[in-house]
């Protein structure tokens, strides 16, 4: 993590962005309710198209005020790298609205959102082979205990589902849930859970991007070890190691150009991740138009066509901010911010659940399924302090590791210069 991330680093204010992300998450759907007289697949091209293309596109162009020119130099392996992880996030999103019809707000958001966490979260530290970071002592164990915690909430409240399914009958779910089915949400769910943790990794996964970014489209990133510098690097002023990605950083700025600020530069990223959803939901939606004929709907008499296509918008553009929030957050967490998926998941899942119960999805149920419900929101709030707990030790062991190797330096300098002293020849008297 280089040094300016770990100086402007605040866990409290990353803990809250991810919190309101996650309320974005939960609410998205319901302007999709409103939508009249048009096919799911109508209202959900709109969606997609402003939520995955417009609005990230709009506000990469204003707040990263180099995006066109570092996509333009980053490596073609990264860009293709976050577009199909984007790609993949697609198919299980395109299940996402399925989901919810047949699941409801709250247990549908609970266990997509719950699978979507744990996989987001722990397996790219496995795939990277950091996972053991996860078990040192202080922000490391601390971390993983925030995630363990988030994922014994995300249990409570699928307890809780299972137990709603077994005392409600058939027609007094459907009350609240049209299309109610346990058995089709619960495959619909972890098919798309799964999935859409792909996002998570197509996110995460363009350093030299956000480097570029931040730093200049200039920016030259190398491989290395913080003992020997490359040798292209020597003198180049700024040059710093950044042991997140085991790599050598030199800033770069071209002519004219004017650098990202340290809480956008992972918009380009998001950009490209959201080109690659955009890519899948939009054909799909297209796919279905022909398939069922309803490309008339976009010119149906009858059907408030331009409410429909608001609604759509503000869906998807309510949608895009949980991600928007959670690359703005990220910065703010030093080296902990891989816990902002499961932190965003988590208020997710949380804000769903309340949401739930006001849209009277829970009414009926007995005292001990609420009492799951609730105990299963309560510990998903106790996960975001824990997080943000394990964010603020690492930014103070970082800190602390900083002044100790300056300490050391000046030490190691102080011990040298008597030596080099006593070392000078002294000229014989004549």
């Amino acid at each position: 993590m280089n040094h300016l991330i770990l100086a402007s680093a605040n866990p409290a204010l990353g803990i809250s962005i991810f919190v309101m992300g996650g309320l974005a998450g939960a609410v998205f759907y319901l302007p999709l309710k409103n939508v009249k007289n048009w096919a799911w697949e109508s209202s959900w091209l709109f969606y997609a198209l402003f939520g995955l293309l417009i609005v990230p596109v709009v506000l990469a162009l204003i707040k990263s005020p180099n995006a066109l020119s570092v996509l333009q130099t980053a490596p073609s392996k990264e860009l293709w790298y976050c577009y199909l992880c984007g790609a993949a996030w697609g198919f299980g999103g395109l299940t996402w609205g399925l989901m919810i019809r047949y699941l409801g707000v709250g247990l549908g958001l609970a266990i997509g959102c719950g699978l979507c966490s744990a996989a987001g979260t722990l397996v790219p530290k496995i795939i990277t082979g950091k996972f053991g970071e996860l078990l040192v002592p202080g922000a490391g164990i601390t971390s993983l205990i925030g995630v363990v915690v988030s994922i014994t909430g995300i249990v409570l409240v699928g307890m809780a589902g299972m137990s709603k399914e077994k005392e409600l009958a058939e027609e007094e779910k459907k009350k609240s849930v049209a299309e109610y089915s346990f058995g089709k949400g619960m495959l619909v769910a972890a098919f798309s859970g799964l999935m859409s943790a792909a996002l998570g990794f197509g996110l995460v996964g363009g350093k030299t991007i956000e480097f570029k970014s931040q730093f200049g489209s200039q920016t030259a990133v190398v491989q290395g070890t913080p003992q020997s510098i490359p040798t292209q690097f020597a003198g180049v002023k700024g040059s710093f190691y950044d042991g997140e990605t085991k790599s050598w950083v030199a800033p770069g700025l071209a002519s004219g150009e004017t650098a990202t600020p340290i809480e956008w530069r992972g918009m380009p990223v998001l950009v490209i991740a959201l080109l690659g959803g955009f890519t899948v939901n939009f054909l799909w939606c297209l796919f279905l138009n022909t398939k069922n004929k309803t490309f008339g709907d976009y010119i149906k008499k009858g059907a408030p066509i331009g409410a429909n296509i608001v609604f759509g918008a503000i869906a998807g553009a309510i949608w895009t901010c949980q991600f928007i929030a959670f690359k703005t957050g990220e910065p703010q967490m030093g080296d902990q911010g891989y816990v902002g998926w499961a932190v965003l998941m988590a208020s997710s899942i949380m804000f769903s659940g309340i949401l739930g119960i006001i849209l009277s999805e829970w009414k009926g149920t007995s005292a001990r399924t609420r009492g799951l419900l609730f105990a299963g929101l309560f510990v998903l709030l106790g996960s975001a302090f824990v997080a943000g707990y394990g964010g603020k030790l690492g930014k103070d062991e970082k800190e602390a590791k900083a002044k100790t190797e300056v300490a050391t330096k000046k030490a190691a300098d102080a011990k040298k210069a008597p030596e080099a002293k006593e070392a000078t020849p002294v000229a014989p008297a004549e």
